[in-house]
C-alpha cells in the first residue's frame, strides 16, 4: 500500500550580501533541511548579482531551492524567519544589506495569496530575471539523489 504524503512542494530563494556569503547560504540550507518539516529536493547554482532597488550596497549571492514541506505557507514563513534570526540577520532598512534573506517564491497548493505577512507568488519572480533563470534551472535538473 502506498503511503500518503502530506508534503507540499515549494520554491525558496536565498540571498546574502554581507559577511561570509557562501557560509550564510550553506547555513541556511543546513537549517532548512529539517525532515519531516522541510526537505531540500533540489538546489540551483549560486549567482552573483548586483543589488537592484537600493544599489549602494555589496553584490548578492542568490540561489533557489526546491523543498517539500508539511508546513502551511504562514508556518513556512515563520520557519524561514526563525532561520534568518538564527543565522544573525539584522533588519537595517527595507531592501538594505542582509546576512541572509529567505523568500517563499511559490507554494504548490496556493495559486495566489495576498496577506499582510505573505504574498504568493512572490513579487520578485517578475521583477528579478535571475529568479526566473534559477527556477527554470532546477525545474529542468534531476532531483538530488537521482
Amino acid at each position: 500500500m502506498e503511503e500518503l504524503s502530506l508534503a507540499m512542494k515549494s520554491y525558496l530563494s536565498l540571498g546574502t550580501n554581507l559577511g561570509d556569503r557562501e557560509l550564510y547560504l550553506e547555513k541556511a540550507r543546513d537549517l532548512l533541511h529539517n525532515p519531516p518539516l522541510c526537505e531540500i529536493i533540489q538546489v540551483s547554482k549560486i549567482l552573483n548579482t548586483k543589488a537592484m532597488d537600493f544599489t549602494n550596497q555589496p553584490d548578492f549571492l542568490n540561489q533557489v531551492i526546491e523543498i517539500e514541506t508539511i508546513l502551511q505557507p504562514l508556518e513556512l514563513l515563520n520557519f524561514t524567519q526563525s532561520i534568518e534570526s538564527k543565522i544573525g540577520r539584522l533588519k537595517r532598512f527595507d531592501k538594505g544589506p542582509r546576512e541572509i534573506d529567505i523568500d517563499i517564491l511559490l507554494y504548490e497548493s496556493v495559486d495566489e495569496l495576498d496577506s499582510e505577512r505573505l504574498t504568493l507568488p512572490h513579487h520578485s519572480i517578475d521583477s528579478r530575471p535571475f529568479i526566473i533563470k534559477l527556477l527554470e534551472e532546477i525545474k529542468k535538473s534531476p532531483k538530488l539523489g537521482e
